[in-house]
């Protein structure tokens, strides 16, 4: 049986494409006190779901008629496979093969 805290975890990908500057590099400072980059418009996190809201309302303002930002929510014990530079900040609740 999961503990609370497993539980109350879900793991993000995000990813954007923001065609100004300015608004893309403050962009991309948003989702690194959540989780790490692993390119070089996306970044994963394994946040608590409060988090999650938050960093849903966060994004928001992001996205109009010529920018988008998407971020998946990947339920459940998902897997990962890296094929190609590894990466640098792994996250125990993630497994790489």
């Amino acid at each position: 049986m999961p503990d609370s805290a497993e539980s109350d975890k879900v793991f993000v990908l995000i990813i954007y494409d923001i065609i100004e500057n300015k608004k893309r590099v403050k962009l991309a400072k948003l989702p690194q006190g959540y989780g790490f980059r692993i390119q070089k418009s996306a970044f994963e996190a394994v946040i608590t779901k409060k988090k999650y809201k938050k960093l849903l309302k966060e994004l928001a303002p992001f996205g109009n008629a010529e920018d988008s930002v998407r971020v998946y929510k990947i339920i459940g014990k998902g897997q990962i496979t890296n094929i190609g530079k590894p990466l640098e900040n792994e996250q125990e609740e993630i497994i790489l093969i």
